[in-house]
C-alpha cells in the first residue's frame, strides 16, 4: 500500500488461493475477522496491486525469474515449518500440525468445502482433544476446538503457567471457555495402533535456568501417565523454511536459526535490491511487528528505487 501510493507498480506472490498468509488462514476468525482481511485485499487490488495467487516460489516460479522481472523484492514469507515431535506412536493417525488444523477450520468458516473437516480428520467435534504447546498458536487451537464442539480440551505444557510463552490473557480466555491446562507435562509417546488413542505424558519439574534465563524442565522419573485423546494437535512453534536451498540462492545469507540476515534499519538482505521483513527475519512474532517492518522496508525500497532512477538518468 505504501509503495503503490507512491506510484510504484506492485505484485504480490502468494502460495495460497487467498492473500493474507497467517492473517487469512492461521489466526482464527474470533481473533481477527476475515471480512476485515478480505476487505483490505480488495482495497489493495482496487488500488492497482497485482496478486499472483497459488504461486509457490521455488516450485511454480523461480526466485531468479522473479528477480529478473522486478526492480526490487520484499521477502515476507513468514515461518511455516512446524517443529516436530518424536517418540513411540508419533506417526499415528490423529496427530496433526497446528497450522493444518487452523487452516482447515478457517477455510470451513469462510465457506470452503474442506473434506478434512467433513470426515473428521481435522474436526474436534465430539472428541477428546489434547493440544501440545504453550504459545499463542496453542491457544488458537484450544479455543478453536472448543468452538467446534469438542468433548474435552486439554493443553499440555512442559513448564508452569508463569513461564508460558503465550499471552496470559489468551490463557485466561481459554480457561473461561472450558480448556483444562496441564502444567509441567510433556509428551513422551503416543498410544494407539495406527490411530491415536492417548498421549504418554511425563511429569516435569523446573530446574536450573537455561541460557535464556528460564528454568529448564526436568523429567520426574516414574511419574508417567496416559492422557486419553482422539485428536492430538502439535503446536510447538515454527522454524523458517530453508530458503537458500528451496530458492536455489546460496548467496542469500541466513542466521544459524535459518532466518534471513538483514540490515536492522533498512531491512536489506545480502542480495542487491532484495529486502526482508516480518517473521522470516524475526522468527515467529506478532503481526504488529511485521506491519512495522514492512513499512520501514517499503521506505527503504523507495529510497533504493530513487537511487536506481538517478543512476539510469546519468
Amino acid at each position: 500500500d505504501r509503495l503503490r501510493k507512491m506510484g510504484i507498480q506492485v505484485t504480490i506472490y502468494d502460495r495460497y488461493d487467498r492473500a493474507g498468509g497467517l492473517l487469512t488462514y492461521g489466526i482464527p476468525g474470533f481473533k481477527l475477522e476475515k471480512d476485515v482481511v478480505m476487505r483490505r485485499n480488495d482495497l489493495l487490488s482496487e488500488g492497482g496491486v497485482n496478486f499472483e495467487l497459488n504461486t509457490n516460489i521455488g516450485i511454480d516460479i523461480s526466485f531468479h525469474d522473479i528477480r529478473s522481472k522486478h526492480d526490487a523484492i520484499l521477502i515476507g514469507t513468514g515461518v511455516y515449518k512446524a517443529r516436530e515431535l518424536s517418540g513411540i506412536g508419533s506417526s499415528n493417525k490423529g496427530i496433526v500440525k497446528a497450522l493444518d488444523y487452523l487452516t482447515a477450520s478457517n477455510r470451513s468458516n469462510m465457506g470452503d468445502h474442506v473434506p478434512e473437516i467433513e470426515n473428521g480428520e481435522l474436526n474436534a467435534k465430539g472428541k477428546r482433544i489434547v493440544v501440545i504447546g504453550g504459545g499463542d498458536t496453542a491457544m488458537d487451537c484450544v479455543r478453536t476446538a472448543i468452538r467446534q464442539g469438542a468433548k474435552s480440551v486439554k493443553c499440555l505444557y512442559r513448564r508452569d503457567k508463569k513461564n508460558m510463552p503465550g499471552s496470559q490473557r489468551e490463557t485466561q480466555n481459554a480457561e473461561e471457555e472450558g480448556v483444562e491446562f496441564v502444567w509441567l507435562s510433556a509428551p513422551k509417546g503416543f498410544v494407539g495402533e495406527g490411530e491415536v488413542s492417548g498421549v504418554v505424558v511425563s511429569k516435569m519439574r523446573l530446574g536450573a535456568p537455561d541460557s535464556s534465563g528460564r528454568q529448564s524442565p526436568e523429567e520426574i522419573v516414574g511419574a508417567d501417565y496416559t492422557e486419553d485423546a482422539d485428536l492430538v494437535i502439535k503446536a510447538l512453534g515454527f522454524n523458517p523454511e530453508n530458503l537458500p536451498t528451496l530458492w536455489d540462492t546460496p548467496e542469500l545469507e541466513v542466521t544459524r536459526w535459518g532466518t534471513i540476515k538483514t540490515d536492522f534499519k533498512t531491512h536489506s538482505t545480502s542480495l542487491p535490491g532484495v529486502y526482508a521483513a516480518g517473521d522470516i527475519v524475526r522468527g515467529a512474532s506478532l503481526v504488529v511487528w511485521a506491519i512495522r517492518d514492512g513499512r520501514e522496508a517499503a521506505d527503504s525500497i523507495l529510497a533504493f528505487l530513487d537511487t536506481q532512477t538517478s543512476i539510469a538518468a546519468e
